[in-house]
């Protein structure tokens, strides 16, 4: 008689990747931190790899000893002694790798599934999820094309232009053009939006370098600091609304949570009203009518499937005072998991849990897997 096996008991290995080089390294922090703070640790295995502002890998490094080195030099120097990993584009290793000759890892560094909260450049914007994709290992969130066009301003506005979603007026110019010969742009700013209007890096989340200006010098001023940040700046007509957002969760089959109104401490909810200050107030579920709600709720569901989006994102909109007209504002594919970021909050709002929301994001992240593995990699007649 064969003996019944008891069922593996084995933790699912998440690695977690955060930090990044980025102007929202510091958001970055703030969600990992959280997320080991609530994932649930009888199910999962968390194996925590910070990157750091330089781009260097380091295994087993907590938030909370990033946050510390940056204030202490003790604390740096010991991060300094830290593991350095990789990941190799090989599927055949599906795992991280010592990068110092001659060192092997305790394990063997195999991970089960990534949940990346690296947000901003290189972590939201397809180049980490490329990677990922490579090594064929798990992910969650959404792939390359998708994270790339929820990063850029000007193509996620075209896409939603096409798929017949409202979006306010804007204008686009590269770096060098700017650099070249800046009077013409500020002619047609002020011609086509006029003042005030909103300056922002085309690529770039979390309101960084983002200015509103209310006049021509203001208007340079805006232009030069958002070129800091991006070869692309984005210039928006301001827009007399209410702010509103979403959360969206899924993969083929999204669904879509309660609606949250955020009312700015600040003249517009930037960084600093977003993380620093903490005087902004959420009113979730918002105070608008159902028919406004659910016409947003449809729109968040337009946006995510006509951007190929996958596992979750947060989708923001304006609504017009004067007019009550809806207008999308953009997608955020890999939002904050910090304690005051709204996806997570709108989540707990609807009825889902923080930890709850992780077990399903990771499911997510296992069943696209999956699906992509049907896909055929060779030809034949």
């Amino acid at each position: 008689m064969t003996q019944q096996q008891e069922p593996s008991t084995r933790k699912i290995r998440i690695g977690l990747i955060y930090g990044g080089r980025s102007g929202e390294h510091e958001v970055s922090l703030a969600s990992a931190e959280s997320v080991i703070a609530n994932i649930n640790q009888d199910k999962y295995e968390v194996v925590p790899i910070a990157i750091n502002k330089a781009g260097q890998w380091l295994l087993g490094v907590e938030p909370a000893r990033m946050i510390e080195a940056q204030k202490n030099t003790q604390a740096k120097h010991e991060l300094e002694q830290s593991t350095a990993v990789t990941f190799t584009g090989d599927p055949s290793l599906r795992r991280l790798i010592s990068v110092k000759e001659g060192e092997s890892l305790k394990d063997d560094g195999a991970l089960d599934v990534i949940l990346p909260v690296m947000h901003g450049t290189s972590g939201e914007d397809g180049a980490l999820q490329g990677l990922l994709e490579m090594a064929n290992i798990p992910y969650i969130g959404c792939g390359v094309l998708g994270s790339a066009l929820g990063m850029d301003k000007e193509k996620m506005k075209m896409i939603f232009e096409q798929a017949g979603l409202p979006v306010g007026p804007y204008l686009v110019y590269r770096r060098n053009q700017w650099e070249r010969d800046p009077e013409p742009i500020m002619n047609a700013i002020e011609e086509k939006l006029g003042y005030p209007c909103f300056v922002k890096p085309v690529n770039l989340g979390s309101s960084v370098g983002i200015n509103k200006a209310h006049d021509r010098a203001e208007l340079a001023h805006a232009i030069n600091v958002a070129a800091e940040y991006d070869r692309k700046i984005i210039i928006e007509r301001n827009i007399n609304c209410r702010e509103f957002e979403c959360a969206v969760l899924g993969n083929d089959e999204p669904i879509v949570s309660v609606m949250g109104e955020v009312i700015p401490s600040n003249e517009f909810y930037d960084y600093r009203a977003k993380y620093v200050d903490g005087k902004s107030q959420v009113i979730i579920p918002a105070p608008v009518s159902q028919e406004l709600s659910q016409e947003m709720r449809r729109q968040a569901l337009v946006a995510f499937t006509s951007l190929d989006l996958s596992g979750l994102s947060r989708i923001d909109f304006f609504l017009e005072k004067e007019a009550n007209k809806i207008y999308i504002n953009e997608v955020n594919t890999l939002p904050g998991f910090t304690k005051v970021s709204m996806y997570p909050t709108l989540w707990e709002a609807s009825g889902l849990s923080y930890a709850e929301l992780i077990d399903r994001l990771i499911e997510l992240a296992l069943e696209r897997h999956s699906d992509l593995q049907r896909n055929r990699t060779n030809f034949a007649q």
